[in-house]
């Protein structure tokens, strides 16, 4: 089957693509795009969170074909060109990547929530954050970075 959807702004074209294939394998094994991480595949550990037309959803349980005709954005096209979004940069400066694995489903995970509240309480933080999990267990410096993230936001 042929997928057309439009990945990050652009409309992307792939064919062959069969039934059960995930919109993470397409995204990332098609499509070049590596920021959404495979790990749990059964929606458990958010590292693959994606928006698909606008609402965050794990990516490995999402069939590609789902996608047809939808606007996918992943971790890479939340920054517009080069510079990192205001999110990414906070990660990086609250020192909340640690492996790196989880963090670009925390990165739109927290995107989400800012979008929706500019300025969450600690309990909307962990309640957004929730179906995300950090292996390294560093989630005092996530909690920072989002914290980081909605300030930078609201000043002017």
């Amino acid at each position: 089957m042929r997928v057309t959807t439009t990945v990050n702004g652009t409309e992307q074209s792939v064919d062959d693509v069969w039934p059960g294939e995930s919109l993470l394998f397409l995204l990332r094994e098609r499509l070049g795009l590596p920021g959404s991480k495979n790990a749990c595949e059964q929606g458990e550990c958010g590292s693959c969170t994606v928006y698909l037309d606008g609402e965050p959803v794990c990516s490995c349980l999402v069939a590609a074909g789902q996608a047809i005709g939808r606007d996918v954005v992943t971790v890479e096209g939340l920054a517009g060109g080069q510079a990192l979004h205001p999110v990414q940069e906070a990660f990086v400066e609250a020192g909340a990547v640690q492996c790196g694995f989880c963090t670009p489903g925390l990165v739109v995970a927290a995107h989400d929530l800012l979008a929706r509240v500019p300025s969450p309480s600690d309990l909307e933080i962990r309640e957004a954050l929730a179906g995300n999990l950090c292996r390294c267990t560093g989630y005092e410096k996530i909690l920072d970075a989002v914290r980081l993230a909605a300030t930078k936001q609201v000043q002017p």
